[in-house]
């Protein structure tokens, strides 16, 4: 690999660094016509591409390559072979796959939030940043734009400042307030009545009692007396 091609490698990569936050592991998706170059080229990509792009590496597919290269036949075994050994990532074509090209456009779309190197053709070169990509940045840095990478950093910053409400935190406070303790167990036991009677009151009852008990004691005497 020539020492050229990888300084090259070196600027656009620093390029994409510091605009749109692009870190290791560098996830790079991989087509068919990639894989069946580098089969042919006996490119062994697992040990090339970190070397050429100077850091970790995640070689990653979707089921629509995959599928893609099924369908291709025998002719694509080899490339179907590499591409099984990658890691496959989640795309949006669930009910029904569509070509592979159209499904790796479609996990870059929308700013390309997962930071997606997509690998094609026929040579491992990364290309320079595209007219549309440089004058994006240059509307930024100009302040008339703000970029994925930014608008991000400001979010987190707000929240870590307290400054915007975290939807998590207030499902959590809901759930705690649900489970809270029953409002109706939480009010005071109402005191026993206390036993307004006087003493006196309570030694007639007593007197009361005695007297019955002695107008009952007569008559069994009464009777003892008849017998004898």
């Amino acid at each position: 690999m020539k020492i050229t091609r990888q300084k090259h490698a070196k600027k656009h990569l620093g390029f994409f660094r510091n605009n749109f936050g692009v870190r290791e592991p560098y996830q790079i998706l991989l087509d068919g016509t990639f894989c069946q170059a580098a089969l042919r080229g006996r490119i062994q990509l697992r040990d090339q591409l970190p070397r050429y792009l100077m850091g970790e590496t995640q070689l990653c597919t979707t089921r629509c390559v995959l599928k893609e290269l099924e369908t291709l036949g025998k002719e694509l075994y080899g490339a179907k072979l590499i591409a099984q050994k990658c890691q496959v990532r989640n795309c949006p074509h669930f009910k029904s796959a569509v070509s592979g090209s159209e499904c790796l456009l479609s996990m870059v779309d929308d700013g390309n939030p997962h930071h997606y190197f997509v690998a094609t053709q026929n040579t491992i070169v990364l290309d320079k940043p595209s007219p549309r990509t440089v004058a994006f940045v240059k509307a930024v840095e100009a302040g008339q734009l703000v970029s994925v990478h930014e608008k991000q950093s400001i979010k987190e910053l707000k929240e870590e400042q307290g400054l915007v409400r975290n939807p998590e935190l207030r499902k959590r406070r809901k759930k705690k307030k649900v489970g809270g303790p029953n409002p109706l167990s939480c009010l005071k036991k109402k005191k026993k009545a206390q036993d307004t009677k006087s003493p006196a009151s309570e030694k007639k009852r007593k007197r009361k009692r005695i007297r019955i008990r002695n107008k009952s004691t007569p008559k069994v005497s009464a009777q003892q007396g008849a017998e004898g």
